[in-house]
């Protein structure tokens, strides 16, 4: 029994008694789903693309792709595995041979038990052929069982080969297309043509294997008596009609269900979730979801039901037809057999050969069906990874034996594709070797943009990023890479162990413990390899036995240790310390310092401006434009409203209690003198907003009384 709730019922009351309600409020008694989502949730993910194609398409147009798709996949299981695929060929062949055999030899074998004379000699006479029953039949088992084998074997290869084929060109992409959303979606997409691969062999198998039965079976009544063809054809197209229409059905409930359980599921995760249960207590959000999802579910099992009926509906309809004209076949045997057309013999077999052949035809139908959709995602993969190969890192340019001495910038302009601004406009600078180099400025203004295209992540839409005076256009960028170490602002926290997220900046150096001992000390991570339950070798992802959950600095620790692990000669490092404290963030920015030599260059990019007083060089961007650049004493020197000492004033004024300003008066300064009273960091205090009444009049929690 559902509880009752006084406060919703109140609640509930008042809403009814209200007037002028907002028209683009939904309505009191929506739909949970249009309440809670908007509408159906539909998943945006590449692969939905082809949702309902099977009942976009007509079957006849499907027929007509089978003998394309069926050569397409038998190339993909020939480059797979060529043995294998042979061996299931024969098998199959071999089976349809085995079940002909099988129908005549027991067409013999009546022939015999139905002759005159004594039971023991039509017995004796019917032996050799029951003989050959039992072989047919042990050779199709056996051959089953090996083609069983084979193709088990086959799949995995032919999926690994077309996994393969697209993720060798994937991590060769240009990064400004990986962050492209329509590349993303057919990417999504190819990679469910990766386990489509897989399944294409099992349903081509499965085409293959339904139509040599179909044809083992039409050869056997032909030799039968040639009247008994037709009779199959009649049996068969009225079931291919209704196995057709009952499979649309089935896949049609399937999608309407899988609307259903999204949302069911979405639901289901927030009521159990770690993350959403403070606000499930104590919002009192938890009993009012749990409506929603008591409500979703009542409406899921409705919409099953009304498949259901329907597809019980369109089942009966094609078995009754398929009913009729097995009446009318069956009554057009018994009559060759009572005018004596055909011995009964004869007539027996024919009505297991028929049997076999609509057991197979159904089968076949839904092969066909599975082997189309598959299809669909396997185009989406074939597609993806051309793609993939056409938007490539291209894999020549001018080798890069050593760390650049200078990377210069000369008038570079950069835009995201899709945007309609640029994020870097016309930048021009240059970074020496064995320098500190400090990227500041306010959200958006590039930083980080620009050190992307440093470490040849981007390349310019106008303008030349030089190494040692060489376009990077010109250069290998995998050499490029080679150079450069990252700790960027959202680095990767691999689900991997502790060893594997320190290492995976330099694989062919994961064994070697000195130097992961080495990189731990200097990002001082020995504290956090102490804590893990298995030190190195500890899974860092929860929700795995084993795993754990490391918290943001003890991720950062990681990251900084993994920069070090790499010991590249430029070290890009963005926003390296945003989730320590501040003892430990001071500590971090002296090691980053320290790496500085005069084989080392090291770009950091940061909001904490007192991080950057060692800075070399310090580049300050505003709206993608460098606006000041030199070191701290010079931009902290810079007389009227510099960009930098405006930040860095603003910034420093958080950590006073009573800020004095250059003029020694006392109280909040901005950088052009005293700020007026009532302010706070330049923006005018807010009076302390008075506690709204509730609804019913009572006072507000807290509010007195």
């Amino acid at each position: 029994m559902r509880q009752h709730h006084p406060a919703r019922a109140r609640a509930r009351k008042r809403r009814r008694g209200r007037t002028g309600a907002d028209p683009a409020a939904p309505p009191e008694h929506a739909p949970p789903e249009q309440l809670l989502f908007g509408g159906r949730l539909r998943s945006s993910w590449g692969w939905t693309v082809h949702e309902g194609a099977q009942l976009k398409t007509s079957f006849l147009t499907i027929l007509r792709q089978i003998p394309t798709l069926v050569g397409h996949t038998a190339a993909l299981g020939w480059r797979a595995d060529p043995v294998a695929l042979v061996v299931v060929a024969v098998a199959q062949l071999g089976q349809a041979a085995a079940t002909a055999f099988g129908l005549l030899a027991t067409n013999r074998v009546l022939v015999s038990l139905f002759a005159a004379g004594p039971t023991a000699e039509r017995v004796q006479d019917a032996l050799p052929s029951l003989i050959g029953v039992a072989a047919a039949s042990a050779l199709a088992a056996t051959l089953r069982a090996v083609s069983f084998a084979a193709s088990g074997g086959l799949g995995p290869k032919v999926e690994r080969i077309a996994a393969l084929s697209m993720l060798k060109h994937v991590i060769r992409v240009e990064m400004e297309h990986m962050e492209r959303a329509d590349f993303h979606a057919a990417l999504d997409s190819g990679q469910h043509g990766q386990t489509a691969a897989r399944r294409l062999i099992e349903h081509t198998l499965g085409i293959v294997e339904a139509a040599m039965a179909l044809l083992a079976v039409s050869g056997v009544l032909a030799v039968l008596h040639p009247a008994l063809l037709p009779l199959l054809v009649a049996v068969i197209v009225p079931k291919a009609w209704g196995t057709v229409r009952a499979a649309r059905r089935t896949y049609e409930s399937v999608q309407v269900w899988l609307e259903h359980v999204r949302q069911l599921g979405a639901l289901r995760r927030l009521l159990i979730s770690q993350d959403a249960a403070p606000e499930l207590r104590v919002h009192g959000a938890g009993p009012f979801l749990l409506d929603q999802f008591d409500g979703m579910a009542a409406q899921a099992s409705d919409e099953q039901t009304r498949l259901a009926h329907l597809e019980a509906r369109t089942d009966l309809g094609t078995s009754a037809l398929s009913g009729l004209t097995a009446a009318v076949t069956y009554g057009l045997l018994a009559w060759l057999l009572t005018h004596g057309h055909m011995p009964l013999a004869s007539g027996a077999t024919a009505v297991l050969a028929l049997t076999s052949g609509t057991a197979g035809l159904r089968r076949l139908v839904t092969n066909i069906h599975h082997l189309y959709e598959q299809s669909l995602f396997m185009t989406d993969l074939i597609r993806a990874r051309e793609e993939a190969k056409r938007r490539a890192i291209p894999a020549t340019g001018a080798a890069v034996p050593e760390p650049p001495a200078e990377i210069a910038f000369d008038r570079v302009t950069f835009r995201y594709p899709g945007r309609d601004r640029d994020a870097l406009d016309e930048v021009s600078l240059s970074v020496r070797k064995g320098q500190v180099i400090a990227l500041v400025g306010a959200n958006g203004s590039g930083k980080t943009t620009l050190s992307k295209l440093l470490a040849g992540l981007y390349l310019p839409s106008s303008g030349t990023v030089a190494w040692d005076g060489t376009d990077l256009r010109a250069l290998a960028r995998d050499d490029v890479f080679s150079h450069v170490a990252l700790v960027p602002q959202d680095f990767q926290r691999w689900p991997f162990t502790a060893r594997a997220n320190v290492a995976i900046s330099r694989p062919d150096a994961i064994h070697d413990s000195a130097r992961l001992d080495a990189a731990a000390a200097y990002a001082d991570a020995q504290r956090v390899l102490c804590e893990l339950p298995h030190g190195w070798d500890t899974l860092c992802e929860k929700g795995y036995e084993g795993g754990v959950d490391l918290s943001g600095g003890q991720w950062q620790r990681i990251a900084l240790a993994r920069a070090y692990f790499r010991d590249a000669g430029v070290l890009i490092c963005d926003e390296p310390t945003s989730s320590m404290d501040p003892a430990a963030e001071i500590d971090a920015f002296d090691k980053i310092r320290a790496l500085a030599s005069a084989e080392q260059t090291i770009v950091l990019v940061t909001h904490r401006l007192h991080s950057v007083k060692e800075a070399d060089v310090i580049f300050v961007l505003e709206e993608g434009r460098l606006v000041e650049h030199g070191d701290f004493a010079t931009l902290m020197a810079t007389e009227g409203p510099g960009v930098f000492r405006r930040l860095f004033e603003l910034q420093s004024h958080q950590y006073r209690t009573d800020p004095v300003g250059t003029d020694g008066a006392a109280g909040p300064h901005g950088p052009d003198g005293p700020l007026p009273a009532g302010t706070l960091d330049g923006v005018p205090a807010q009076p302390r907003r008075a506690r709204a009444a509730r609804p019913d009049g009572a006072p507000a929690s807290g509010s007195g009384g």
